[in-house]
């Protein structure tokens, strides 16, 4: 029987956790899955979590470029709310993006949320985790792959172990807990995977921080010859 005891201590600190619902769809499944996450990440002693629902944040379709970010250092964006959001990403030291999948991909509307993200570089040097959900036997993985590409160019940790929900309409029972116990494990292996990455990338943030790539880059190719 394989067992593992980790040296580190959970409860050494607390991260600001925000979990990202993907889904605004008026007959969404969401609904079925974040009342037990919500439940989960509330129970993990390595979080303060809050619920971030995209229906709440009615983003413009994304129009950025170097005019409407104005001043690096405190940049104004194309509409309040874009900078409002960036503002609200930039909270978190850690986040769980939970997706449907739609055409073996994320929402448009998530993607949207992510592109958003622009200039800020707020999801930079932390972790995101994946919860994936599905009518049918994929469960999102997907879309769960799709983003892990999506979060690693904004300079994020994307997380190994994530969670896959399939025939999400059925995979939940009358107290709102699944009915898969496969479902249970997964979500303990991801928060504890995450609370051990997001206490990591805290601690090297605070000891400094390089510049963005994309940056360095730039002050590279102005530099003298």
């Amino acid at each position: 029987m394989f067992s593992w005891r980790p040296e580190a201590d959970r409860g050494a600190s607390v991260s600001k956790l925000l979990v990202i619902i993907g889904s605004t769809r008026p007959t969404r499944a969401v609904d079925l899955v974040s009342p037990w996450l919500t439940r989960r990440t509330a129970e993990h002693e390595a979080f303060d979590a809050e619920i971030v629902d995209l229906r709440d944040w009615p983003l413009p379709i994304f129009s950025e470029h170097f005019g409407t970010v104005g001043d690096f250092n405190d940049p104004t964006y194309s509409d309040p709310i874009v900078k409002a959001w960036n503002s609200k990403i930039k909270e978190g030291d850690a986040y769980i993006v939970v997706t449907p999948e739609y055409n073996h991909s994320v929402p448009g509307g998530l993607k949207n949320a992510i592109d958003s993200v622009y200039a800020s570089f707020a999801f930079r040097n932390k972790p995101v985790a994946f919860v994936g959900y599905a009518g049918g036997p994929g469960g999102g993985i997907r879309a769960i792959e799709h983003l892990a590409h999506v979060f690693i160019e904004t300079e994020a940790v994307p997380i190994r172990n994530n969670v896959v929900i399939p025939s999400v309409n059925s995979a939940f029972d009358e107290q709102g807990e699944p009915v898969d116990p496969v479902t249970k494990a997964a979500a303990d292996v991801m928060l504890d995977d995450l609370a051990w990455w997001s206490a990591a990338l805290e601690k090297a943030r605070a000891a400094g921080e390089l510049a963005p790539g994309i940056l360095r880059r730039q002050a590279a190719l102005a530099a003298p010859k």
